[in-house]
């Protein structure tokens, strides 16, 4: 389990032991939704990538991290259920979400997740020129490149991981 007292400092500290290259961008907490964040802060959604955890729903507990841009939806019932071995899951709910990582839902970070967690990135995603993700709490967001996110080392990327949806994807 990630510390939870001070959970921006964590973040902070595993960008600079990872050596990624960011900038922190300050948000009120009550715009820290992508879709009001994006609107208010005047970032696209289609830079904006949502971190879900997801949780299995039989036998023993197995977690994973996802990253589908703001535009998008999980697909939770095919790929990820694939790529985690797993008959059923579902999203992880905000009780499993902060005693996992100490993260707030519409603050969870992949910087900072559990080292054994594995984190699925939309292949989508890199070939964005810059990607907006939170920042472990509703209070600040972290600006990089998609590259960035491959020096943490349980990630994977993965084609079609989430689809296009319109509207805005509630998590």
């Amino acid at each position: 389990m990630v510390d939870s007292g001070n959970i921006e400092l964590t973040v902070k500290n595993t960008l600079q032991e990872l050596n990624i290259e960011y900038e922190w961008i300050k948000v009120d907490p009550d715009f820290a939704d992508t879709l009001q964040f994006c609107e208010k802060y005047g970032f696209k959604m289609e830079e904006s990538g949502n971190t879900i955890i997801v949780a299995s729903k039989r036998g023993e507990k197995k977690f994973s991290g996802c990253i589908v841009l703001g535009t998008d939806r999980l697909d939770v019932n095919k790929k990820v259920k694939s790529l985690m071995g797993v008959s059923r899951l579902s999203f992880a709910n905000a009780e499993d979400t902060v005693k996992l990582t100490g993260m707030m839902i519409g603050g969870v970070t992949p910087f900072a997740l559990p080292d054994d967690l594995p984190i699925y990135v939309d292949a989508k995603i890199m070939g964005l020129s810059q990607l907006i993700v939170g920042g472990g709490s509703r209070s600040g967001k972290i600006l990089i490149h998609p590259n960035e996110l491959l020096k943490i080392p349980t990630v994977q990327v993965v084609e079609s991981l989430g689809f296009h949806i319109m509207g805005r994807q509630s998590v």
